[in-house]
């Protein structure tokens, strides 16, 4: 099952996030352990792709490529700081398997208000190594988390984008690692 994000879904979620940012504040923007994260999500939708970008035409160069179980890649293509106080980091997975893959689980995180809440790249986080902070991926106020949701699996050859939000780290800090369960981490810019 292949799911993509459309231009208006994603503007929906960033509403979303902008609203849900707004009532939770910044007192969990990130750190510790603790699981008062900042919340706001809603699903991806389904469609045949968005409308065409800026750049289009123009060969992208991947800012990281991480391998993970099974023949599993992850090329993140941007990570965008945006004026709503979040960042989006966008990619693709793809199998260099010769199968039908299942996704690890692991995936989601191991919270349980993103686990009932079904398939997600929801155990994905930022760590900023200057401030020594941990941004979780957003939620909404029902535990939804801000990413691609509903892939169980991938077929061979296929590549699905993604993307997941995050809190947005100060705006001196540029250089952050990307990590996300059974995956290799990565470290990669944020622009904007």
């Amino acid at each position: 099952m292949s799911i993509r994000c459309t231009t208006r879904a994603r503007k929906g979620m960033v509403a979303l996030t902008v609203a849900a940012g707004l009532i939770v504040g910044v007192a969990g923007c990130g750190g510790g352990g603790d699981d008062k994260k900042p919340r706001a999500s809603a699903p991806a939708s389904k469609s045949s792709g968005s409308g065409p970008s800026a750049q289009e035409g123009q060969a992208e160069q991947p800012l990281a490529e991480l391998k993970g179980p099974n023949g599993l890649l992850l090329q993140l293509t941007s990570a965008t700081r945006d004026t709503g106080g979040f960042v989006t980091v966008s990619g693709t997975l793809k199998s260099d398997a010769d199968k039908v893959l299942s996704l690890p689980a692991q995936l989601s995180g191991n919270e349980t208000e993103i686990l009932r809440n079904g398939r997600s790249f929801g155990g994905a986080t930022l760590v900023d190594p200057k401030g020594k902070k941990r941004y979780y991926v957003l939620r909404d106020t029902d535990g939804r988390p801000l990413t691609t949701t509903g892939v169980t699996s991938i077929k061979s050859g296929e590549t699905i984008p993604v993307f997941m939000q995050f809190p947005a780290p100060p705006n001196d800090t540029t250089e952050v690692s990307f990590q996300l369960p059974m995956f290799a981490p990565a470290d990669i810019t944020i622009s904007g």
